[in-house]
């Protein structure tokens, strides 16, 4: 067989694994999949493809063969499986399909090993795992992310409301933040905390409002103390403590902080407040734990 030929060939037989790859997305184990050989054989190939010389040798082609796999397995099967979904649905999906997603990527990223180091040595390319992250984000997170916030933000909403959710999608959620760069400003995490505070700010100047019509100065206090408890041991199953340290703050300025002169007129209404009662209770709101 020619050269020519055995690069076709082996072509051929790297597009037999590709075709086979996508099937994780659907949630089949690559394990179930491919056989060590089998496994091998495709890395052979990728490597058989990247050694010849110029003009034979496809690492530009194999590069372009990596982008369209991921292309195809976002618009086919990731899309599809996230269209008209909203709410928990859709927050309980794309988290599924994002692991998914990973598991073809470390399977496709075994084949194409070789590429990925050549490329980064000589500087070609960015490496695959970072291309297969932008694909990701570009196909799919630029359009679906402000209706996943807002499945969060419900989910916490609802866990507020002591009503039963399934937190570990929020956990799950703050994990892929992670995996995608993290706290920084300009980040998925960093849209998702400006969009909860605001959302956090809403909520609770709606709540201290309710609760002063409701309850007696000191059942409000109480409340406000059961409820930094409840909110810190909330937010820390998912976000960074910086983040924590912020909602509490804010949760703190809704409830005392822009509160505090009506519940002392309030407790004055109750209690025929005198000078030492409204200082004792100007301290206790000033000094709530919120660390």
């Amino acid at each position: 067989m020619s050269n020519r030929g055995k690069l076709e060939e082996s072509m051929k037989t790297l597009e037999e694994g590709i075709k086979k790859v996508k099937f994780i997305l659907d949630g089949y184990p690559a394990c179930k999949l491919f056989t060590s050989e089998e496994y091998m054989r495709y890395y052979d190939c990728v490597y058989l493809l990247c050694v010849q010389p110029p003009p034979f040798d496809l690492s530009a082609e194999l590069l372009n063969r990596y982008h369209a796999t991921l292309d195809e397995s976002i618009n086919l099967k990731v899309l599809p499986s996230l269209k008209d979904k909203s709410g928990t649905s859709l927050l309980a999906e794309f988290l599924r399909i994002w692991t998914n997603y990973k598991a073809m990527l470390k399977c496709l990223g075994g084949f194409f090993l070789y590429l990925d180091k050549k490329c980064t040595d000589q500087k070609r390319s960015a490496p695959l795992k970072e291309i297969a992250f932008s694909c990701f984000q570009n196909g799919v997170c630029n359009d679906l992310l402000p209706k996943i916030f807002d499945a969060a933000l419900l989910l916490i909403s609802q866990d507020r409301r002591e009503e039963p959710i399934d937190r570990s999608l929020l956990q799950g959620l703050s994990n892929f933040f992670v995996e995608n760069d993290g706290p920084k400003k300009g980040t998925y995490y960093h849209m998702f905390e400006e969009k909860l505070l605001t959302d956090t700010s809403s909520c609770y100047a709606r709540i201290a409002s309710e609760w002063l019509h409701s309850y007696s100065s000191a059942d409000y206090i109480l409340k406000v103390e059961r409820c930094l408890n409840d909110e810190k041991g909330r937010l820390s199953q998912f976000l960074y403590p910086s983040s924590v340290e912020k909602l509490l703050q804010v949760v703190h300025l809704k409830l005392i902080g822009e509160m505090t002169s009506q519940l002392i007129e309030k407790q004055k209404a109750e209690n025929n407040l005198n000078s030492t009662r409204y200082q004792e209770l100007l301290s206790r709101c000033a000094n709530l734990n919120i660390g």
